[in-house]
């Protein structure tokens, strides 16, 4: 049951957002200068910033990241009705008609049972907005996006048209074959196939991941927060044994690496 006075209270916090960035714009030099093409790297840090908060789950610094993200799309509007491109406003319709076109299930006699009947609909519905588009299966993956996010989402979207292992375990020989092929260019020395072969073993790997459900960029940046958290442990330890990291033996830091381990680090 919606809050209507809550409701309210949003509605009155987004205007006042709108005034402010009209406001701005007119009145300090900074934010008048700004252009679609300056803002753009501030905001994929933004959307960064925001993806380490909820990585963290850190629920007042999510709040605050969400802000300077919502910020950075009123000022895209601002700078969009000031070219009478667009405004907030269309950027609003535009979703919800989106949002309510992509959900038949909801606001028309489409059937869903579980999320993932949604998921395939939802795939469905994009690849017949793209057809009217001129664009293919995976003409709407982002090419600005991060190498192992952007290897997931071309092998689920290809998953969604049928093109994917019959039987999941199948892709653990595939991965066994690209390691094969990696360690035989490795024994050439041709480095451009070297890398050109780990490319391969990575997106294998990718696929296993994917086909069971997990998603390999949340996967590795946990691997990489516990990588960070022990080798922090052995800089602590070293400067409690008053060393210098650089002068320990690997079979010294080995030791703190497995003491980190024991302690959950």
């Amino acid at each position: 049951m919606v809050n209507m006075s809550r409701r309210d209270e949003q509605l009155k916090a987004f205007e006042r957002l709108l005034d402010i960035m009209d406001e701005l714009r007119e009145k300090c030099p900074w934010d008048r200068k700004q252009t679609f093409e300056s803002l753009r790297c501030n905001t994929i840090e933004e959307v960064f910033e925001l993806a380490d908060a909820v990585e963290d789950m850190n629920m007042k610094a999510i709040k605050e990241e969400l802000g300077d993200v919502l910020l950075h799309i009123v000022f895209y509007a601002k700078m969009g009705s000031e070219k009478e491109s667009f405004d907030m406003a269309d950027v609003c319709n535009g979703i919800c008609d989106k949002m309510v076109f992509r959900h038949p299930h909801i606001y028309g006699d489409a059937v869903a049972r579980d999320a993932n009947d949604v998921l395939n609909n939802w795939e469905k519905i994009k690849q017949k907005e793209k057809k009217d588009e001129e664009k293919g299966v995976l003409g709407g993956v982002p090419r600005s996006l991060p190498s192992l996010i952007k290897s997931y989402r071309i092998q689920d979207k290809a998953r969604h048209v049928g093109f994917d292992w019959q039987k999941r375990e199948d892709v653990w020989q595939k991965v066994k074959e690209e390691i094969t092929e990696v360690e035989e260019e490795m024994k050439n020395g041709n480095v451009y196939n070297v890398e050109s072969e780990f490319g391969d073993l990575i997106f294998s790997i990718v696929n296993a991941a994917r086909l069971w459900d997990v998603n390999p960029d949340n996967a590795l940046e946990k691997t990489n927060r516990k990588f960070i958290n022990r080798f922090n442990y052995i800089e602590r330890r070293a400067k409690e044994k008053n060393c210098k990291i650089d002068e320990m033996t690997l079979d010294e830091m080995d030791k703190l690496w497995e003491e980190a381990k024991k302690i959950g680090k």
